[in-house]
């Protein structure tokens, strides 16, 4: 059988057409899923804004925990602020992070610079059994009993929000903060 040449074109041309449409709706759903991200992010930094006033984190029930966390040689957590209603709750919303991170001032105060998210292992397991807790698109890392905060074991993930971090927007650690000699390992 023989096919008309204007034929093979019109089937040519929409091949041609399906390649580029499929390839425009790919990306279309790649920038979808990055204004997701963005937008969780921005969601995130427009639910904690208030917290800049650390009297607003007090109203709210976060209080004081443990001590401005550092490590040597790689970088500082900051002073965590935690809510333990929302510790105690085994469900992760960004909106409302369990730990607000801050930033020892020079001469006084405290800067809002992350935050992190925060449950226990076993109120989670038992919630969601087989399942790996995520915030913001990032798997939460396992922390075991035993350590520096004598917790239980839990999932945590930081989230840089409020101050750059060169190790990434969710690395535990900042180099670039510091605890002005507060910490918990003399720095």
């Amino acid at each position: 059988m023989t096919t008309n040449p204007t034929t093979r074109i019109t089937r040519r041309r929409m091949a041609a057409l399906a390649a580029t449409l499929g390839l425009s709706l790919a990306m279309a759903g790649a920038g979808v899923a990055a204004a997701r991200g963005q937008a969780n992010a921005a969601t995130v930094r427009q639910a904690t804004e208030k917290y800049h006033d650390l009297n607003a984190a007090l109203a709210d029930g976060y209080v004081p925990f443990y001590r401005c966390t550092e490590q040597p040689g790689v970088g500082t957590m900051g002073q965590h602020y935690v809510n333990p209603d929302l510790v105690g709750d085994p469900a992760i919303d960004p909106t409302r992070p369990e730990v607000l991170v801050y930033e020892p001032k020079r001469g006084g105060g405290y800067k809002l610079v992350a935050m992190e998210y925060v449950t226990l292992a076993s109120l989670w397991d038992a919630a969601n059994p087989g399942v790996w807790p995520t915030v913001l698109g990032q798997d939460l890392l396992f922390k075991p009993e035993g350590n520096r905060y004598g917790l239980p074991d839990f999932y945590e993930r930081h989230a840089w929000l409020w101050h750059g971090n060169p190790d990434g927007l969710f690395s535990d650690w900042n180099p670039t903060i510091t605890c002005l000699g507060t910490g918990d390992n003399g720095g």
